[in-house]
């Protein structure tokens, strides 16, 4: 079991732009072509945080419009937000805020031995990382550059540096590069 942060960036390391728009992902290639079906056979639960969320609601399940669809994930999902969020009807969403510990054991207990998929943002990605949680970075990093927008990862993870545990291009729009995540070193008075 692994806790893996799993997202496409731009090539100047922004995975979406400052108003949380995707449309710059989406021209680049077919998700079936990169390792994503894989991966996600093998995901048995998920954390996003809330403008992920909102984004899936607006793109995706479009309540209330006949053109919508059911909530793409059948894995219990937790959704870290400070606001309060519109659940999807039959959908298992569970509504958390604050550390992501606790909740990365119940993750834990409900994936059932298959891995953990922190879907974004790049700050609870770094959260996950901050509390020694996440184990692999796997990036598609899209031939386009944004500007400014919203960070793959901000964070400064320096020493010891991510092992690259794999690169492989995808069509002409991207380079899907895996990393193993170091585990930050226990700070003075936490056990290893």
């Amino acid at each position: 079991m692994k806790t893996q942060y799993y997202t496409a960036t731009s090539l100047d390391g922004y995975i979406a732009t400052e108003d949380h728009s995707l449309e710059w992902l989406f021209p680049l290639g077919d998700i079936n072509e990169t390792s994503y079906p894989g991966f996600f056979a093998e995901v048995g639960a998920l954390a996003m945080g809330s403008s992920t969320y909102e984004w899936l609601l607006r793109h995706h399940v479009k309540p209330g419009d006949p053109q919508g669809a059911p909530w793409p994930y059948s894995q219990p999902t937790w959704v870290f937000s400070t606001r309060t969020l519109t659940p999807v009807p039959g959908a298992d969403i569970r509504f958390v805020r604050g550390d992501v510990r606790p909740v990365h054991a119940q993750m834990v207990l409900a994936a059932g031995g298959k891995n953990l998929w922190v879907m974004g943002g790049g700050e609870l990605a770094g959260q996950f990382h901050d509390a020694g949680l996440l184990d692999e970075l796997w990036v598609q990093v899209g031939s386009v550059t944004l500007g400014r927008g919203q960070p793959l990862l901000p964070r400064r993870i320096s020493a010891p540096s991510m092992k690259l545990l794999s690169v492989r291009q995808v069509g002409t729009g991207f380079a899907e590069l895996r990393y193993e995540l170091p585990r930050p070193a226990p700070r003075q008075g936490e056990n290893p």
